[in-house]
């Protein structure tokens, strides 16, 4: 790849990350269509069709040899001379990562996490390039950077007005009086697939959930708060900077959803 490319320089790119269950990506054609609709959004050219890439993703696990496995799907813009204008740019790259899936420690599900509240201002937001999965995730590095030093594993994002947006690299559930509140997608946050699987799983489980406004006193007043994610899946926050969530263990309404969307996944991939 040349140093020149666009992704490399500006973070201008777009990507998909997918969990891989014997080898069978969940949810595949959902996160390839995000991916276009990510790469349009950012006037980024769709260079062969999402059978394409599905066809691409499929040689590229075979080759690996991974049954389980980390994929990500990177689409940059191509690269060019040193300049902003995006139309000095030829030829979109795409780049397919298969990678053995990260250790996850069973104490993530069993005893949960920690989370500290880190106040962002994200420039994407109300923007074009609103709620698209952008290579450019410095803001969320750093802020799971502040919250790391804080003693916490992972960072809730609060934009300047106060609103509770989503995690550094997954989506934010509150669970209070057995029902269940999420940020709303208005809100600039990512339409998570695994977000999107939990809350169908919640509809046909009888679990009411609303999609709304969202501040830090919904959590440190929450029975339950779990994050979603394709890799991790559904993880409990226990504590919000410093305080304890509910009685300080993963809760019931959690482990429903866990198991509802892990049965989805043995239903589509059979892993």
């Amino acid at each position: 790849m040349s140093i020149l490319d666009r992704g490399f320089l500006y973070g201008d790119s777009v990507f998909e990350v997918m969990r891989v269950h014997r080898g069978v990506a969940f949810r595949q054609r959902a996160h390839l269509e995000r991916l276009a609709r990510s790469a349009e959004s950012v006037f980024i050219e769709l260079p062969v069709t999402v059978e394409a890439l599905a066809t691409e993703l499929r040689a590229a696990l075979e080759a690996s040899g991974l049954r389980d496995a980390y994929v990500r799907l990177i689409l940059t813009r191509g690269q060019g001379p040193l300049t902003f204008d995006r139309r000095t740019a030829s030829a979109p790259r795409r780049v397919v990562l298969v990678a053995p899936l990260p250790e996850l420690a069973q104490s993530l599900y069993t005893e949960g996490v920690t989370a500290a509240l880190v106040h962002v201002s994200r420039p994407a937001v109300g923007s074009r390039s609103r709620g698209v999965k952008a290579s450019n995730y410095l803001a969320n590095l750093l802020a799971l950077e502040e919250a790391r030093s804080r003693g916490a594993h992972d960072a809730i994002l609060v934009e300047p007005d106060g609103m509770v947006t989503e995690a550094a690299s997954s989506n934010v559930f509150v669970v209070r009086d057995g029902r269940v509140l999420t940020p709303r997608l208005e809100a600039g946050i990512l339409s998570g697939i695994t977000r999107g699987v939990v809350i169908e799983r919640a509809g046909a489980l009888g679990v009411p959930v609303e999609e709304g406004l969202v501040f830090p006193s919904d959590l440190y007043r929450a029975d339950e708060v779990f994050l979603t994610s394709s890799v991790r899946e559904l993880v409990s926050v226990v504590r919000v900077d410093g305080r304890e969530v509910g009685v300080g263990a993963p809760g019931p309404v959690a482990a429903r959803l866990r198991e509802a969307y892990r049965a989805e996944v043995r239903r589509e991939t059979g892993g």
